[in-house]
């Protein structure tokens, strides 16, 4: 076959080298773009996909048609973009779908005043067979690059939109994250209202009932796991075989089985995870760095700072040392009056702030 127009046409079906998949090693990735779009690939995204290394592997980025959509969600999308991911494998549509490798999707953008005054507010939607929305968590614009940012697990169709800052511009059906949640007891001169209104606005937390979110309240660690997970859309299990022994029915019970089954926690002994007990400190950012080495996330800045620099260093159980080492370098963590405090319980508002930094950078 002859080569094409290169690999920055608009009908982008640019192929994925099998040298690339045929060693799968989740921290190699490939990025693939046209201009509608660009996608950074794991080598391990076709893992599961078997005689992969001896098929032509190719990834379709074209524009979506937004005619066939309902008009609630043309409405919601706008004259933004609509772009629709497919998988071919010999040239045939395949469907792709791969919880542990991620990819990384980037959708060029140029916002309008509006949404550059409130940069948050622009996310990305996924709409499905039946045109309904779901907002990705953890969507995000980059304004270095003019381009909406979010990690996704299916190929699909994927929309850049906007909420804004009072109310939601989907119409019903709404998923309960397309929505931006004002809380009552989180007032805008309070130092988490920022924070909180982030995590709100990208689905990582709907409150604790009532129009409130208690930010003052002690942190569980089914609350922090689930929040957790949902800030950097690793999805729960819907119906586990295999889950930590008190992980109930409830909110947190996909969510604990997802942190199980990815190696994120293996609980407190006796496959129990402890869901309803105060999390600590220690415990917090144990998790936060299993997560986010697990989607190979961990933040690379260097803040100058060790964890003896501490004066309660040595009071941080050996089971949580690499984790306070890597987050205090990073400057994810930096404690408060030289103290890390790493046995001290957390509150919501904290907790909220923490995800804040990371996911807004």
């Amino acid at each position: 076959g002859s080569s094409g127009g290169g690999s920055t046409s608009s009908t982008g079906r640019l192929e994925i080298p099998s040298s690339f998949v045929s060693n799968p090693n989740s921290s190699k990735t490939l990025t693939l773009g046209n201009d509608i779009a660009s996608v950074t690939i794991p080598s391990d995204m076709l893992d599961n996909i078997p005689g992969i290394v001896s098929k032509k592997a190719e990834i379709n980025i074209s524009e979506g048609d937004k005619e066939s959509l309902p008009d609630d969600v043309k409405a919601a999308i706008g004259d933004r973009p609509l772009i629709q991911l497919t998988l071919l494998l010999d040239g045939k549509k395949t469907d792709w779908s791969n919880p542990d490798a991620p990819v990384t999707v980037s959708i060029p953008y140029s916002p309008t005043a509006e949404e550059l005054a409130n940069p948050e507010g622009i996310t990305a939607y996924y709409i499905d067979g039946n045109g309904n929305l779901t907002e990705m968590a953890g969507a995000k614009y980059d304004p270095q690059t003019k381009t909406v940012v979010f990690q996704i697990t299916h190929f699909s169709y994927y929309a850049v939109g906007y909420k804004t800052a009072t109310a939601s511009v989907v119409p019903a059906p709404i998923t309960p994250s397309a929505q931006t949640v004002q809380f009552r007891d989180v007032l805008p001169s309070a130092w988490y209202y920022d924070a909180v209104s982030f995590c709100a606005a990208k689905g990582i937390t709907t409150g604790t009932g009532n129009g409130n979110f208690s930010p003052d309240a002690t942190l569980t660690r089914g609350q922090f796991i689930t929040m957790l997970l949902k800030a950097y859309s690793i999805e729960a299990i819907a119906a586990p075989t295999d889950n930590f022994a008190d992980a109930g029915s409830t909110y947190y019970t996909g969510y604990l089985a997802a942190a199980k089954a990815r190696g994120i926690s293996n609980g407190v002994g006796d496959n129990k995870f402890a869901p309803e007990k105060a999390i600590t400190r220690q415990e917090m950012f144990t998790l936060l760095y299993n997560a986010l080495k697990n989607i190979s996330q961990l933040p690379q800045g260097d803040s100058g700072k060790t964890l003896s620099e501490f004066s309660d260093a040595n009071s941080v159980a050996a089971w949580a040392t690499e984790a306070m080492t890597v987050l205090v370098k990073s400057g994810t963590v930096s404690g408060s009056d030289g103290k890390l405090d790493p046995t001290g319980g957390s509150t919501r508002a904290q907790m909220a702030q923490v995800l804040y930094n990371l996911l807004r950078k």
